[in-house]
């Protein structure tokens, strides 16, 4: 036996065991994937916004979703055959997760984003905690803590300075119209969602959102079917093109990735606060992408933002 030589192999079998495994290490962090959700979630409301015109909603929705199922499909293939009893042990509650979390959602924000303003979907974008709270209490019977509730208000009053300029009076130019009126029947869609899907049977992330993706877009196709006969059909430019590339992988197969592996670390009232940080990436894009410049009230905002989410996510 040789001690010396046995402790160099055990030190090297650790450093290997480390280094190759990062996304195992990503996938236990749950902040850092929420932070991601939250800055593709941020792009796909500019994209959204950008297409509003050029590609129906219903369009974009189902095409978007369509193309992220074929993009995910072979890498999680393995895993739904593995888990398919399972799935098909809790077929309801995963149809209900697919056409509400993904189809209802997705189809009804672009829908609003042809009828009102970013500043108006953002301000009410805001309020995306307070229905996941509401749902944590009807499906759940949890309650939000003390620090949950005074961290979201935090957050909320960051968001607020960021969008209208540290000025108050802004709040009286604000006109919400029927796209506000979609676009909050869409974030208590989604709040719903966020919450049943701690109610999900035990699978792997790759089959849940393979089969929520290819069942939520198969459900949009009677829809879809529809809107080529009452809409102008999308033409194939570039610009479409590149808009459906981005909602297809980042908003779609990689936040969705993230925000379900996030919810499923850390539950929905913790991982609530991240849709403030949503406007916030959406700020800091429109400075370094749209030129605008970094003022004052940015910063005074996006402390509060962060503070708040600190204080509402973190561990009791």
């Amino acid at each position: 036996m040789n001690p010396g030589r046995n402790d160099r192999l055990m030190s090297a079998s650790e450093q290997t065991s480390g280094a190759a495994s990062p996304g195992s290490w990503i996938a236990n962090q749950p902040y850092l994937l929420l932070s991601f959700t939250a800055l593709f979630w941020a792009g796909n409301a500019i994209v959204g916004r950008l297409a509003a015109g050029h590609i129906p909603p219903v369009t974009l929705s189902f095409l978007r979703w369509a193309i992220a199922f074929f993009i995910i499909l072979p890498f999680a293939w393995k895993h739904l055959q593995r888990d398919w009893a399972a799935i098909r042990g809790h077929l309801v509650t995963m149809i209900v997760l697919s056409v509400t979390g993904i189809g209802a959602f997705n189809t009804l924000q672009y829908w609003a984003l042809e009828h009102t303003q970013a500043l108006n979907t953002l301000l009410l974008q805001s309020a995306g905690p307070l229905f996941v709270a509401v749902w944590s209490l009807i499906l759940l019977g949890v309650r939000l803590t003390l620090a949950q509730a005074c961290g979201i208000a935090l957050s909320l009053a960051g968001v607020l300075v960021i969008l209208l300029h540290g000025d108050p009076s802004a709040l009286t130019s604000i006109r919400f119209n029927k796209g506000d009126i979609i676009f909050t029947i869409a974030l208590a869609i989604f709040g719903f969602y966020s919450v049943l899907t701690l109610k999900r049977p035990k699978i792997s992330g790759l089959s849940f959102v393979a089969f929520t993706f290819g069942c939520g877009s198969a459900c949009l196709i009677p829809l879809w079917i529809w809107e080529l006969f009452t809409r102008p059909v999308m033409q194939l430019d570039t610009a479409n093109l590149l808009s459906l590339f981005y909602v297809a992988v980042f908003p779609s197969t990689l936040a969705y990735l993230c925000f379900n592996r996030g919810v499923q670390l850390i539950g929905a009232n913790r991982a609530a606060p991240f849709f403030h940080v949503v406007p916030v990436f959406g700020s800091v894009m429109a400075i370094f992408f749209l030129g605008e410049r970094l003022q004052l009230f940015h910063v005074i905002g996006f402390a509060l933002v962060l503070t708040g989410v600190f204080i509402a996510s973190r561990k009791q």
